[in-house]
């Protein structure tokens, strides 16, 4: 399992997947609001979302876990 954790302190602004939707690498999967710009949180591998750990408009730190991605 590939543990997706966030990259920057801030919110989570949108969720852009399910629990069991296929990703492809590169893939935008969370976008974060920080310092009043996006930054987005995309997928490193192909494989499917098993566990989201956020939800929209909860705040972050660096380095929280965000999602859970089972490789392809």
């Amino acid at each position: 399992m590939e543990r997706i954790m966030a990259h920057i302190t801030g919110t989570v602004w949108k969720i852009e997947v399910r629990v069991d939707d296929e990703v492809s690498e590169d893939d935008v999967l969370v976008i974060l609001e920080s310092m009043k710009m996006e930054m987005p949180i995309e997928s490193p591998i192909d494989g499917t979302v098993r566990e989201i750990h956020v939800s929209e408009g909860q705040p972050v730190t660096e380095g929280q876990l965000v999602l859970v991605i089972e490789p392809a």
